[in-house]
């Protein structure tokens, strides 16, 4: 055949893919969330094999060993004892919580590893939502914006590198960051959760905090979180989000789901040059889990792949679970 240009000239030895490769992953790209409860013991996660909510003895061992491995930012999650939750969250800005100790005990350890936090109420909320519930069944906005400032600032002094409001309430990203200015924290960031969507991806997370939405006494609870994270199906709506989040003041944007929302990725990364990090969240993770245990995919080329299409897709940074196990498959690259 007479063929001018034939592409496979350029796969046909593994130095020739190197050399035009055109994403790539490092574990600098990766953040990592953990889990962390009061226990004397690390628990295993059920729905999530391989993952674990750590207690504060052993949490510290945990965050060197992706140090080690050249991850270079973890996010903290709080599995909060029931007696501490309420109707209004107000734990959650407690100074002597669970969340700021850990930030206080891994900075002293470890003061090189970048922390980012979770800004919402569900972890602390007897009602299970991102808000502050009304008597009539009502996720609050603007009151509930009140106590994310403060827990943003609580994990500001504790020692947080980036502050992420999960929330999705309007108008929470210039709050927040108002409030870090007014405390002196200008040089502490945001990671906002630009598009989070209301998906079923979410499961395991779920289970692994005891944060799902539930009902409590007489009050009407909503069974979902439809009133404030963005509907599937809609995509531009993405973008009104990224410019609202960008005007009022984030550093970082997020995609969450990541992989189900590659498209809203790449159109992000059209419109704005803030870095973008996708969360590879935890019902992608646990598939994968619980197919390679079956035996029915390799475990490490499929994770890889998948991580490399967040990039390839315009992400900058990485949330996933598989982080360590990642770090480590690619130094053996």
């Amino acid at each position: 055949m007479e063929l001018t240009y034939r592409p496979r000239r350029l796969r046909r030895t593994p130095a020739l893919r190197a050399m035009v490769r055109e994403h790539s992953l490092s574990a600098a790209d990766f953040i990592y969330p953990l889990f962390v409860h009061e226990g004397a013991e690390v628990e295993p996660i059920g729905a999530m094999p391989g993952a674990s909510r750590w207690s504060l003895a052993a949490l510290t061992g945990e965050v060197q060993r992706a140090y080690d491995l050249g991850v270079r930012c973890i996010v903290l999650f709080p599995k909060v004892s029931e007696g501490l939750k309420t109707e209004d969250g107000a734990e959650c800005f407690n100074a002597n919580g669970l969340i700021p100790r850990a930030i206080r005990q891994i900075k002293a350890a470890i003061p090189e590893m970048a922390i980012m936090t979770d800004v919402a109420l569900d972890p602390y909320s007897c009602d299970g939502h991102d808000g502050i519930v009304s008597q009539d069944g009502v996720v609050l906005n603007d009151e509930t914006i009140e106590l994310l400032c403060k827990q943003a600032v609580v994990q500001a002094e504790a020692g947080a590198d980036l502050i992420g409001p999960s929330d999705m309430m309007d108008g929470r990203v210039g709050a927040i960051r108002e409030a870090l200015d007014d405390e002196g924290f200008e040089h502490v960031g945001i990671i906002s959760y630009t598009a989070k969507y209301s998906s079923a991806y979410y499961g395991p997370f779920r289970e692994a905090l005891d944060s799902a939405p539930r009902a409590a006494g007489s009050k009407p609870i909503p069974k979902n979180k439809d009133t404030y994270q963005m509907d599937p199906a809609n995509a531009r709506e993405a973008i009104t989000e990224a410019q609202l989040d960008e005007q009022e003041g984030a550093d970082i944007m997020m995609v969450k789901p990541g992989l189900a929302y590659l498209d809203i990725i790449h159109r992000l990364r059209e419109e704005s040059e803030l870095p973008i990090a996708a969360y590879n969240v935890s019902g992608e993770y646990s598939m994968v889990k619980a197919a390679a245990e079956r035996g029915w995919i390799d475990e490490k080329s499929v994770v890889l792949e998948t991580l490399l299409s967040f990039k390839r897709a315009g992400a900058d940074l990485i949330l996933t679970y598989h982080a360590c196990d990642a770090a480590a498959w690619l130094k053996e690259a």
